[in-house]
């Protein structure tokens, strides 16, 4: 598994810290919980994105493209991280931001990563839904061309095989880690939105068992935050076959790995949950670790549910992956106004 054929910018702190969280571990009365902390990759206050695009901005480069084009919703993680690179890279930065979550608020609109991608300095595209963006991306991209520059466009979420490839490394430095740890990991519990984070995580593994022998993965579940459990499951293994082909690897038995569950989303993308609203209290709490609203919130939830409900054995070892996103916290403000109301005095 030898990524140094792929071009990569230097974006990301690697490798991440992996913490245990005894405190929490006692609360839900379950198995140990470790977390993964790609809150800490230091692009933009951290998250998941930044190992992305490591790879998604050396290709930008190397094909001498001058500005950055991508899609997410209006306080997308994603699109935070992407206008930071570019302005790292001496790069400009436009952003289609369609309304994808139903939940909105004055602060929803003004703060959080909108915030942020303003003093990154990108220019703020606002459509009222993703169809409206298909239209304005189009538009944007003829507009950088018809000025003589030169567009590098990435999906949403940097969800391409070439941007899964930060997860593939992202396998190999957990696998190191717990090596060096003597930790056995049984489980790890991934967010699953655009796919791709969730896809090179088990195409990393697999690759690990192609290479070391005796080595045996452990499973990957994703805790659907965007789309349905099927549709959700058949992206994320679309996603790893095609990083799987990339790296020239055998597909045999990818689909097999990818396990997803809709059983935290709720009312859908970006509506909060109680189940979210109590995981990232109790986190909070116990742990003095942030967690966001959209994406990780919901899938400790996630988590904490299954261990409460004893899916996982006592004496298991569970790998949170946290892909940061606090900034969007500032923007759920009126999310969480009852719990904060009474913590107050």
């Amino acid at each position: 598994m030898d990524l140094n054929s792929f071009p990569r910018v230097a974006l990301c702190h690697r490798p991440t810290p992996l913490e245990p969280l005894r405190r929490l571990s006692e609360q839900v009365g379950g198995p140990a919980i470790f977390v993964k902390r790609d809150d800490c990759t230091g692009l933009a206050l951290g998250g998941n994105k930044a190992r992305k695009l490591e790879f998604l901005v050396a290709e930008a480069l190397a094909q001498g493209c001058d500005t950055l084009v991508t899609i997410g919703g209006l306080q997308s993680n994603h699109c935070r991280q992407t206008a930071a690179a570019a302005a790292k890279c001496r790069l400009s930065c436009e952003l289609i931001l369609p309304h994808l979550a139903k939940f909105s608020s004055t602060t929803y609109e003004t703060s959080g990563n909108v915030l942020l991608d303003q003093l990154f300095g990108a220019t703020l595209h606002i459509v009222p839904s993703m169809e409206a963006a298909a239209g304005r991306s189009k538009q944007v991209l003829d507009a950088i061309r018809g000025r003589g520059e030169k567009p590098y466009f990435i999906p949403a979420g940097g969800s391409t095989a070439l941007g899964a490839l930060g997860y593939v490394d992202a396998a190999r430095e957990l696998f190191e880690q717990a090596a060096a740890l003597q930790l056995k990991i049984d489980h790890i519990i991934v967010t699953t939105g655009s796919s791709t984070t969730h896809a090179g995580l088990v195409v990393g593994f697999h690759a690990l068992e192609l290479t070391q022998p005796g080595y045996q993965a452990p499973p990957v579940t994703g805790i659907s935050v965007y789309q349905r459990e099927q549709p959700a499951t058949a992206l994320v293994r679309q996603r790893a076959r095609e990083t799987a082909e990339l790296l020239g690897i055998s597909t045999a038995g990818l689909d097999e790995r990818v396990v997803v569950t809709d059983a935290y989303l709720g009312r859908g993308y970006g509506e909060p949950t109680m189940g979210m609203v109590e995981a990232v209290q109790l986190t909070a709490r116990l742990e003095g670790l942030l967690l966001d609203p959209v994406y990780t919130g919901k899938t400790m939830a996630g988590l904490i549910d299954r261990a409460r409900q004893g899916l996982f054995s006592p004496s298991a070892n569970i790998v949170f992956m946290h892909t940061g996103g606090m900034p969007a916290l500032f923007a759920y403000r009126d999310a969480f106004a009852p719990m904060l109301e009474t913590g107050s005095s």
